[in-house]
């Protein structure tokens, strides 16, 4: 599995994972794991073989929200971001988050709008302000 979690394996301390399946999220407890590379190895417990653990591959897993820790001063978690609006520090709205990519150096948004922007969330430099309440991101970024 890929995990999101800084180290990687950390996501092995949650005790209750959510598989989204085709009938909805599912719940499932981990049965061993280890770190192994960039991935993260996993054997979920009901999921015994091969085959099963086959049916598996591409499934997102999720951790319920009250189980994660709390942010820091400008630290957010990327499902908070995802659909707000962002907007230039002129005023000009230029979309919204549609998701985030990790690319080593620094996370991206990806902005949609009238054209698609990639736009780094570097905060203090690109990202001026974060404001959850009113569903917005400040950002100082060329668009051209």
């Amino acid at each position: 599995m890929y995990s999101y979690t800084e180290p990687r394996e950390a996501v092995l301390n949650y005790d209750r994972w959510l598989l989204i399946r085709k009938d909805g999220w599912q719940e499932a407890r981990v049965a061993e794991g280890q770190r192994h590379g960039k991935t993260v190895i996993v054997r979920i417990e009901g999921y015994d073989d091969r085959d099963q653990a086959a049916g598996l591959v591409g499934t997102e897993i999720g951790v319920p929200r009250d189980e994660l820790p709390e942010t820091g001063s400008d630290q957010f978690y990327w499902s908070d971001l995802e659909g707000l609006r962002v907007v230039h520090r002129d005023g000009m709205e230029l979309g919204k988050v549609e998701y985030l990519l990790e690319t080593g150096a620094n996370d991206v948004m990806v902005v949609k709008g009238e054209t698609e922007r990639l736009i780094p969330f570097v905060m203090d430099k690109v990202v001026l302000d974060v404001d959850l309440a009113n569903g917005e991101i400040r950002v100082d970024w060329e668009w051209d």
